[in-house]
């Protein structure tokens, strides 16, 4: 299990003062690799690792209801579910009984069942799966955080601790006062456009704000306003001036990524 990250490890603190610390690493490291591939378009071990976390997310709850949990190879998801599902209501909160486990019968069908396995004739669906699972295991960390923190954090600041872990971030790219810099080689000022746009999809970007993220990094004005004007087919214009990226523009993007990431990995 790699080390945490410092906004993770602060989650599994506060996770941890209601739930047993032998399971909350291992689902803070689950949901973390979740993230990272879901940022590099790998929807299929994305979705995979969702089914990892809502094991170990079973797991916590099990053990906090005070019953042993089954070694892996007994542990069966399904039964665990339908027997917090049968708890008492007396005997624990709905969000324990209820709540968390039916979010995480959804996740595991769609790990479990969908996957790559789908019909070469309809609409791929592992994107749209990843992105469906991966948000509610980001939902289910901030419900645990605020079970456990409960009275003592607010539910906004549970959520945005919990957001927190699933901003887009590579080690290619850093923020600084909200402003991206994209430290990937060789990036034409239109690439630097279409990752700017990606960045904050499905959010808009003015020109003017997308020209002054490729002038920031060392193009000239005239290249920023020429890298804007041939986004044309991969973006929407509202009519104002404000752009929000297409489908093929986010695949290109993710794309892009992808390959630096894999360039950087082999020169490290």
């Amino acid at each position: 299990m790699r080390p945490a990250a410092p906004a993770t490890q602060s989650i599994a603190q506060m996770i941890g003062t209601s739930f047993a610390q032998k399971y909350t690493p291992a689902l803070l490291d689950h949901f973390d690799a979740a993230v990272a591939s879901f940022q590099v378009g790998d929807w299929e071990k994305a979705t995979l690792r969702c089914g990892k976390f809502v094991e170990s997310t079973l797991k916590a709850l099990w053990s906090y209801l005070g019953n042993p949990v089954p070694k892996s190879k007994d542990f069966k998801v399904d039964a665990v579910i339908r027997q917090l599902e049968q708890t008492p209501s007396a005997n624990a909160d709905d969000t324990i009984r209820l709540t968390i486990p039916r979010a995480c019968r959804f996740i595991y069908e769609v790990a479990s069942n969908r996957g790559a396995r789908h019909d070469p004739d309809e609409v791929n669906p592992n994107r749209m799966d990843a992105s469906t699972v991966v948000s509610l295991c980001a939902w289910i960390l901030a419900e645990m955080l605020r079970y456990s923190q409960k009275g003592s954090l607010d539910p906004a600041k549970a959520a945005d601790a919990v957001a927190s872990l699933t901003e887009k971030k590579f080690p290619l790219i850093e923020l600084v006062d909200g402003r991206a810099y994209f430290h990937v080689r060789e990036l034409s000022a239109r690439d630097i456009a279409l990752l700017s746009l990606w960045r904050i999809f499905p959010n808009r970007l003015s020109k003017k704000e997308v020209a002054a993220a490729v002038v920031r990094h060392q193009f000239s004005a005239g290249n920023a306003k020429m890298a804007v004007s041939r986004l044309g087919s991969v973006v929407d214009d509202d009519g104002d001036g404000n752009l929000r990226l297409l489908s093929p523009g986010v695949e290109e993007a993710e794309s892009l990524l992808s390959r630096a990431a894999e360039r950087s990995k082999a020169r490290s």
